[in-house]
């Protein structure tokens, strides 16, 4: 699987979802088909330069790969974040017909849905943590006749429901097999397990009373921090095995960096490097479409991704906060750390996977590789 690349797509609708959301729909051309063809729960990320500066963030796909199908066209969903340079100006620049760089898809938070399936799913969304929702419910239910998604889905107020004509829709269309709960911090309805935050207790109230956990095949999980934190607590109390729990992360939670070990010593006795200490550096070789280039990265400092920029190179990046995955690289030769990292699984740090916006040279020698995916 080749790394993500940016190309320059036509904005075809923008759309208000909500008092501060909005969605925007791409159209593809016909030689990018293949390029921006996903599955459901992944997402693009879109650069723009805003103020003299190029900005990136990734947005989750909000359309089925049967809308790509259909109409060739793509769609995310962006609510406005206070202070966030990016969803503030694109709710208010981005219009129909103007040109931006996305990136093509990436992302693991879906899973293979199979059209023999009978299986239960549960999507647990705060926020905009709708957006890749939309899509797995659509697509879990048009590819698998007989089975069930059950959201559960927390706002402030019926006004700032992302995406509310659209959830009436798939529930009309699939009245039968799709239930959803909204759940309102800041307005009162008559139902008391639906007035307040979605958090842990209220969490297990959905399973005590209107959800059997036990056969649910997957939980997918989606929002603010704190609701995911709730939400996967709750799920695993109820019995919901951990690599059923599906967890799809916007912002990286608060958690110190990870502590690094010093620089190693030079290992060529009698070279100028050992004769002064430690070296200041290391040698990275950096592997991208099948080229190699070595450049030298600081023990401590710029990220790897970071001095590979700095030196020209250009490689794939979104978040650079370990959450999206996007600048995933694979190291062959020497040995990193990361600061912090919030997406690989464990068979992939095992296999040498990491996150080039959280790596440091640990060793004075390391290969790495983007071309491995």
């Amino acid at each position: 699987m080749a790394f993500p690349t940016l190309h320059r797509l036509t904005i075809a609708e923008v759309r208000q979802e909500a008092t501060d959301a909005i969605s925007v729909r791409f159209a593809v051309p016909q030689p990018l088909r293949e390029a921006y063809r996903f599955s459901a729960g992944q997402f693009v990320t879109l650069a723009a330069d805003i103020d003299g500066e190029s900005v990136r963030r990734s947005y989750s796909i909000c359309s089925s790969p049967s809308d790509f199908d259909a109409s060739g066209t793509l769609k995310v969903g962006i609510r406005r974040v206070a202070g966030g340079r990016f969803s503030n100006w694109a709710n208010d620049q981005l219009r129909a017909g103007r040109d931006i760089d996305v990136m093509t898809p990436d992302g693991r938070f879906g899973i293979a849905f199979a059209p023999q399936g009978k299986r239960h799913y549960l999507g647990v969304a705060g926020g905009s943590g709708i957006t890749p929702m939309l899509a797995l419910i659509k697509t879990a239910l048009e590819t698998e006749p007989e089975c069930r998604f059950t959201l559960i889905y927390g706002n402030r107020t019926v006004g700032s429901i992302m995406f509310l004509e659209a959830l009436e829709g798939l529930k009309n269309r699939w009245i039968e097999r799709l239930s959803i709960f909204h759940v309102l911090s800041e307005e009162t309805t008559e139902v008391d397990l639906l007035n307040g935050l979605l958090d842990r207790a209220r969490m297990s109230r959905f399973f005590e009373r209107v959800i059997d956990a036990s056969v649910l095949e997957y939980a997918f999980v989606c929002g603010p921090a704190p609701m995911m934190a709730a939400a996967e607590a709750a799920l695993a109390q109820a019995g919901v095995a951990r690599e059923r729990i599906r967890i799809e992360r916007f912002a990286s939670p608060d958690a110190p960096p990870a502590k690094r070990p010093p620089p190693p010593q030079p290992v060529a006795a009698g070279t100028a490097d050992a004769l002064r200490g430690q070296p200041a550096s290391a040698r990275v070789t950096i592997v991208v479409d099948g080229k190699a280039r070595a450049i030298g990265v600081p023990f401590e400092g710029p990220s790897i991704l970071d001095s590979a920029m700095a030196a020209g190179i250009g490689l794939p990046y979104a978040c650079k906060a370990g959450v999206c995955c996007t600048c995933r690289a694979r190291v062959l030769e020497g040995k990193v750390q990361m600061d912090k990292q919030y997406s690989l699984e464990q068979h992939e740090l095992d296999s040498g996977f990491v996150l080039s916006c959280q790596a440091h040279p640990v060793t004075a020698e390391v290969r790495l590789s983007f071309d491995e995916r």
